[in-house]
């Protein structure tokens, strides 16, 4: 039986006798593109040749691209674990032409290998064209039809609507007709019973489709409608997993050894055995983890960590996915999704060598995301205790579908085991009230994100040419612009012919400034990359967008930003001199006020390690070192040369190395031209922003001198203000001074509630089985927490609500007597109370506090506490 690699090795081997390059995976994480997060097919890195903004390196190339699916038009998270061939995180092997061959090579080429190569026996294959559709005005794709004829009978050429054999990437972009290839990989005795061809496309497990032959021919505009492509292309795309399946024989792609020795591990740390039953809970976990490992993983060894939006955030949402499994089906309370980064780096950090690299990062983030996710599913736990004997104590079956939702909103709780526990208890969930507050959710974000954007009006097919890395100003023109509205209003986008103006990237912010003629001068506001393009935004389009233009970059902007930007390249080297060479760049913002440098790195640093560093980095500014760049040289070269090339970001063949010293990096962005220029440089602050993952925020240039200056001024106004020059001294007795005062404060506070405590206990109002105090005061919250947990343990069957002013700002604390708590319950009223003064908080049954911003509502509150006496 052939293993996954060499399956995976077969088929690159075959398309290189093909003479196709084989070029390795880009990373899985898009950042230059707007309409995708992630790469979801094989085409993704090869967009830009389908469009014609880049020339391909070969006219023929195939790979093995990692791809996730977990958001928009293709995202398969929902089915995977309940079925066996649904991944987040899969490969895609395939062989593409751009401009070459078409239909009939792809055609006989994907047979042969099938057949001839891998053994699949011809008799379990089925093929499938795209019908035609007569809204699109697209023709039935006969000549696909006849090339097929050669190699199966008609009886197994199957007609395929448009959304089964029309490929489509996403909203917009290349797309067109496409040939599937399925496998059949029932038994005899089954295929006696029912024909393969009834089931092909029926969400069938041994009846799959195993490779998908794209005949890319037209580009979708933002509009809906359809144009042809410059030129027709291949695009195929083949499920590694689904092969593997196919080639060694198994019924599922988790019974292959791309996931077995993930699923071993699984059940050593867990002790539950796997047996592969469909509908098994427990299996259906085992397999959400081992997918979920894999894409996680593949994320952040691209350099996406786990975050609270956009990328990150889906990032996150999927190891939390596979937490709550482990959580509630394999009654994993502590941490080990982390141990099986070790396992999957094993299996496939050979051909992707990035989980090798990024092994002990990825295992520390995944770790630390456990720790901190286990524990918001104890805190929710706690809270949807309360919310149910709440409910109960109403006399009602139904949890509140807006706390439910709350719960998994604010909290991250899963949703699906708050109605597990709920059904446990014999309640259901409010399911129209929480989808309402979902669909508020979904409204608000989609208001927030929403755009719209027109097509590319194109006045000009040349290529567009960026010389901003030799000069701030030039003669341009307006290639193309397109009309987009968002939240801010009504803008247009233009590509100039010849382009100043730096497009954001690697950290660097874009370039402003402006375009003029005689009509009148047009602000630049922002500069971005999209699809290889150097786009601009003006609020304003030109009356005439024909005109010759000249270009200008507003050069204080770019003079600080670029000082910035060299900077953080000193700051890479001198880390990796001090804390050691794991110390890698895994994030960056470079603006002409200040810079953001993230790095690999898993303790914080110390005042000496940081001082260090300033000084090495200020060093080497003062050393003023000559500024050597090397443009469009071969990256095999570059990393000859020693540069550092950074893991998740994408490299063409030719590049550009920035070199000032013994510092090399791969760079496209703008620099120095000498580091005397950056001036000083001044460490501001450092930081945790992740599990690994340390912040240094410093600046440079004029900003250091500012904030120099500024020193200066301060220190001056302190002499004065304490009328000495010894500040160190007099602060000194100032903090001695004001500890005593203190001390004779809280000492007097202590003695002001024991009298106070005193009268309280006389005011408790008797209810039928309780006494009840409610009471307003000036004191400040510890206080008041000292008192409430006295009454508590003083009081017997007691609930005191005091209400407190301190300091100006509202804040109501309830406390429940423990013999009351079972009945009553201090967080649900706290919670009640607090809508007065627009606040919120939290505790538990005996002790809860809120604090709010609507100091006049307290009396609302006071009298609403009242009635419940």
């Amino acid at each position: 039986m052939m293993t996954s690699q060499q399956i995976r090795q077969q088929f690159l081997d075959f398309f290189q006798s093909k003479q196709h390059l084989i070029v390795p995976s880009a990373p899985i994480v898009l950042k230059d593109d707007p309409t995708l997060m992630f790469s979801n097919s094989g085409m993704t890195q090869f967009k830009d040749y389908f469009l014609g903004y880049q020339e391909p390196k070969s006219v023929r190339i195939a790979d093995s691209q990692k791809c996730l699916r977990v958001s928009g038009k293709h995202n398969d998270l929902d089915d995977v674990g309940r079925d066996t061939y649904h991944h987040t995180m899969f490969e895609m092997l395939g062989n593409w032409s751009f401009g070459d061959y078409f239909k009939e090579e792809a055609i006989d080429w994907a047979w042969e290998l099938l057949t001839e190569v891998y053994k699949i026996p011809k008799e379990n294959l089925y093929v499938s064209i795209f019908e035609g559709d007569a809204s699109e005005n697209l023709d039935k794709d006969t000549e696909a039809q006849n090339f097929w004829k050669k190699f199966v009978t008609e009886d197994r050429i199957i007609n395929g609507n448009k959304k089964d054999n029309f490929w489509e990437m996403g909203e917009s972009g290349p797309c067109g007709p496409c040939s599937e290839i399925h496998v059949d990989l029932r038994s005899e005795e089954e295929k006696a019973k029912i024909s393969g061809r009834d089931l092909v496309n029926n969400d069938h497990p041994q009846v799959v489709e195993v490779w998908n032959l794209v005949f890319m021919e037209f580009n979708r505009k933002a509009d809906g409608s359809l144009e042809n492509l410059p030129a027709k292309h291949i695009d195929t795309g083949m499920g590694f997993e689904r092969l593997c399946m196919a080639l060694q024989g198994k019924s599922s792609n988790y019974d292959t050894d791309v996931f077995s020795p993930l699923i071993e591990k699984v059940e050593q740390l867990s002790g539950v055995k796997y047996t592969g039953i469909l509908e098994n809970e427990k299996d259906i976990a085992i397999r959400v983890l081992v997918d979920h490992i894999r894409a996680v993983s593949f994320a952040i060894a691209d350099g996406q960590l786990p975050s609270n939006n956009g990328a990150g955030y889906v990032i996150r949402r999927i190891l939390r996915r596979a937490i709550s499994y482990s959580y509630r089906f394999l009654d994993m309370k502590t941490p080990f999704l982390f141990e099986l980064v070790a396992v999957l780096k094993n299996q496939m950090g050979d051909y992707f060598p990035e989980l090798s690299k990024q092994e002990k990062l990825i295992t520390e983030v995944i770790k630390e995301e456990e720790i901190s996710f286990l524990k918001t599913i104890e805190y929710g736990l706690i809270r949807l205790d309360a919310i149910i004997k709440e409910t109960q104590k109403s006399g009602k079956s139904v949890l509140p579908g807006a706390e439910v939702f709350e719960l998994y909103d604010t909290f991250g709780f899963p949703a699906d085991l708050s109605r597990i526990i709920a059904e446990e208890k014999q309640l259901s969930i409010d399911e129209k009230g929480f989808e309402e507050e979902m669909l508020k959710q979904k409204t608000r974000s989609k208001k927030d994100s929403t755009s719209k954007v027109q097509d590319w009006v194109i006045l000009d097919e040349k290529p567009q040419e960026f010389v901003g890395y030799d000069t701030l100003e030039t003669e341009t023109s307006i290639n193309r612009y397109r009309k987009i509205e968002n939240k801010d209003g009504e803008f247009f986008q233009i590509v100039l012919s010849k382009s100043p103006f730096y497009a954001e990237g690697g950290g660097q912010i874009g370039d402003r400034g402006f375009i003029e003629n005689i009509n009148g001068e047009f602000e630049i506001l922002e500069t971005r990359r999209e699809n290889n393009l150097i786009v601009s935004l003006i609020k304003n389009l030109p009356e005439d967008p024909t005109a010759v233009f000249y270009a200008k970059v507003n050069a204080d902007l770019r003079k600080n930003t670029e000082a910035n930007h060299s900077v953080t390249h000193l700051l890479h080297e001198a880390l990796r001199e001090v804390l050691g060479t794991h110390v890698e760049q895994k994030g960056s913002f470079v603006g002409p006020d200040y810079l953001r440098f993230d790095f690999s790195h898993f303790s914080k640093m110390s005042e000496e390690e940081l001082q260090t560093i300033e000084q090495m980095v200020n060093k080497k500014v003062k050393a003023n070192i000559a500024l050597q760049e090397f443009r469009n040289i071969p990256i095999k070269e570059a990393m000859e040369k020693g540069a550092m090339a950074l893991f998740g970001e994408k490299y063409g063949d030719n590049v550009r190395m920035i070199q000032f010293g013994d510092s090399r990096e791969l760079c496209g962005g703008t620099h120095v031209k000498s580091t005397a220029e950056i001036g000083h440089f001044k460490i501001l602050s450092e930081s945790s922003t992740a599990a690994g993952i340390r912040r240094i925020e410093a600046i440079s240039g004029e900003k250091s001198q500012e904030y120099f200056a500024g020193l200066e001024v301060e220190m001056k106004n302190l002499n004065q203000l304490l009328k000495t020059k010894d500040v160190e001294k007099s602060v000194q007795n100032l903090i001695a001074e004001n500890a005593q005062l203190k001390a004779e404060v809280e000492q007097f506070k202590k003695e002001k509630a024991k009298e106070e405590i005193h009268i309280w206990k006389t005011e408790y109002i008797t209810k039928e089985n309780f006494q009840i105090l409610v009471k307003k005061t000036s004191m400040d919250a510890a206080t008041v927490k000292d008192l409430v947990f006295q009454l508590k343990k003083e009081t017997p069957k007691s609930i005191s609500i005091i209400l407190s002013d301190a300091d100006q700002k509202p804040m109501i604390s309830v406390g429940v007597s423990a013999d009351l708590e079972s009945d009553y319950n201090a967080g649900n009223l706290v919670k009640d109370l607090a809508k007065e003064i627009q606040g919120g908080g939290g505790g538990n049954a005996g002790f809860a506090t809120a604090g709010g911003k609507k100091l006049e509502g307290l009396e609302n509150a006071f009298q609403k506490a009242l009635s419940i006496i």
